[in-house]
């Protein structure tokens, strides 16, 4: 158990972290300066966002009516507005934000663990020293640089870079990086706000966000990868090694429409494919051109094979307020005031992949896509200050064994002793489950307490990691919790 105390000012709050964003949250100082507003008039109590900051997000960082009313600082014109009339013999005229929209994010942090800490010295191998936990530690964080905002006519734009992180000179890298075409729905005629499109590099449309979170500690079910039993001692292997995760960022567009602030959502997603682990620079071909920039040529190639992940997500959510014009306005009216809807939100999500195994085979390169996909549901319950929510995860992946000419199963790891495989035959799949479930409750407009149960249960990490470890006390079911 780790318990981390953080004790700032309001302001100092704000001036060293305006990006820990809640789920599904992007807002940056910059946009309160071009409304000269308040930052709770997209957040109930920073960096929490209400309803009306989810609508100004949902609606391509522009308030989601009378725009033109509330805005203070007028963007650039790059053009005449007569210029849509000639469009396209002319460049349409669009706009840029009438000051730079950018932002700053570091965090730091005092921390104190718990005695027990010690207890899993247990679990280093005999005759090596145990890494030193204190019992309390000043954390950096990272250092980010963050810009949004619109271009106008439903063009939204958003990037975010980490400078630094986890230390002195750390690297960081790209986070989001991307172009949103917000209610594109009008031009086909279709219900508004039911089809908008974004392209670039992101986040997945997942239930809780893993990237913009005010979570000192992430969701360990997001960052779980499904390796296959590999054990020497295990006489029924898995040739498994996919390296997805869904902490990682998607490069690809998505399609989705509806609200995050009531009734139906939905989003599809079509990214590329990375089950090997490599970053773009180091998928690179001399004598193939790619992206511009970088050497040989280009910047490298992201995916790990030619099939592209599919994912999908669908939620409903139900506000809860008895008079119907409260319901259905972007912010429910409280008796003093706007504020936030009491409501309740149930959601679905699934992805589908194939991971890229390898062999050098009896006549080529024997090549072989073993089909998975991760599937899970998700719940979210609102009232004023508390919100209680969680998350459930189950991934599969094919287990394609490789066998010889006589259709004889190769042991694994392969070796240069190891017959040459041939084809591969369908054995026990591998599978990990899990989730979380977490509850915020805003005690005061700077202090939130936040309990969270995590769980990942894979019969493969129990595996290749504790069960069959020398001097482990662990033993019998082959799952931890």
């Amino acid at each position: 158990m780790r318990i981390v105390l953080k004790a700032s000012p309001a302001l100092v709050v704000l001036a060293l972290s305006v990006f820990l964003l809640t789920q599904k949250g992007n807002a940056i100082p910059a946009f309160s300066r071009e409304y000269a507003t308040s930052c709770l008039t997209c957040h109930i109590v920073f960096p929490k966002l209400n309803d009306f900051g989810k609508a100004f997000k949902d609606a391509g960082f522009r308030f989601p009516k009378d725009e033109e009313t509330y805005i203070k600082v007028a963007p650039v014109m790059l053009g005449a507005e007569a210029q849509k009339q000639n469009f396209p013999n002319s460049v349409w005229p669009g706009t840029i934000p009438g000051m730079p929209p950018i932002g700053l994010r570091f965090n730091s942090f005092f921390q104190a663990t718990g005695a027990n800490r010690n207890r899993f010295d247990v679990l280093t191998p005999p005759g090596s020293i145990p890494q030193t936990i204190p019992a309390t530690d000043f954390a950096s964080g990272l250092f980010s640089i963050f810009t949004a905002g619109n271009f106008g006519n439903g063009i939204a734009f958003w990037v975010d870079d980490d400078i630094s992180l986890a230390g002195t000179n750390g690297a960081g890298g790209l986070g989001d990086g991307y172009l949103k075409f917000v209610n594109v729905s009008r031009f086909l005629k279709l219900p508004k706000d039911s089809l908008t499109v974004r392209a670039g590099q992101f986040e997945l449309d997942l239930p809780v966000t893993q990237a913009r979170s005010y979570n000192l500690s992430p969701y360990d079910i997001y960052q779980q990868a499904n390796i296959g039993a590999v054990n020497s001692m295990v006489a029924l292997k898995q040739n498994v090694s996919n390296q997805f995760t869904f902490a990682n960022p998607a490069k690809g567009i998505e399609l989705s429409g509806g609200h995050q602030y009531g009734g139906y959502h939905y989003s599809v997603a079509v990214f590329d494919q990375n089950t090997a682990g490599l970053d773009q620079s180091s998928n690179t071909n001399p004598y193939v051109p790619s992206a511009t920039g970088g050497a040989n040529g280009g910047v490298g190639f992201g995916s790990s094979t030619d099939f592209k992940n599919v994912y999908g997500r669908l939620s409903y959510r139900f506000n809860l307020e008895r008079d119907s014009e409260s319901r259905h306005d972007i912010q429910a009216a409280g008796p003093t005031g706007p504020r936030d809807h009491t409501y309740l939100s149930f959601g679905s999500f699934y992805l589908y992949g194939k991971s890229l195994q390898q062999f050098v085979g009896a006549s080529n390169i024997l090549r072989v896509q073993e089909p998975y996909y991760r599937v899970g549901g998700d719940f979210n319950f609102h009232y004023r200050g508390f919100q209680i929510y969680g998350v459930y995860l189950n991934g599969r992946d094919q287990n394609l064994l490789p066998v010889d000419d006589t259709g004889a199963l190769i042991p694994l790891p392969l070796s240069s002793e190891s017959p040459l495989p041939v084809g591969f035959i369908k054995s026990v799949p591998a599978r990990f489950h899990g989730g979380f479930v977490q509850a915020d409750l805003m005690i005061h407009p700077w202090i939130m307490a936040i309990m969270r149960w995590d769980a990942v249960n894979s019969t493969a990490d129990r595996i290749n990691g504790l069960a069959l470890a020398a001097g482990t006390p662990f033993f019998a079911a082959l799952h931890s919790t």
